[in-house]
């Protein structure tokens, strides 16, 4: 099964993840098929703490991949935000 998950990166104590289209049985920060954005929840200021690729989340989508639980809220919000602005 495929799945869009998040992959950490950044050092200790500071967390920056990659959104990635991954095989449900490889590793959480290990081989994945496609990057289709990041989340940085320590971004300040006027850093973009937040991108993705709509439109290679909804290819993926429409080819059977799962949302995590994390990044479904992600993406939801996200489109709010585009939506609003």
């Amino acid at each position: 099964m495929v799945v869009i998950r998040l992959s950490r990166g950044g050092s200790k104590k500071r967390p920056f993840y990659n959104i990635v289209v991954a095989e449900q049985k490889n590793r959480r920060d290990g081989r994945f098929l496609e990057r289709v954005g990041f989340y940085n929840p320590l971004a300040s200021g006027n850093a973009e703490s937040l991108r993705i690729a709509f439109d290679r989340v909804d290819h993926w989508v429409g080819n059977g991949a799962q949302a995590s639980d994390t990044v479904a809220r992600l993406i939801r919000d996200a489109k709010a935000k585009a939506v609003a602005a």
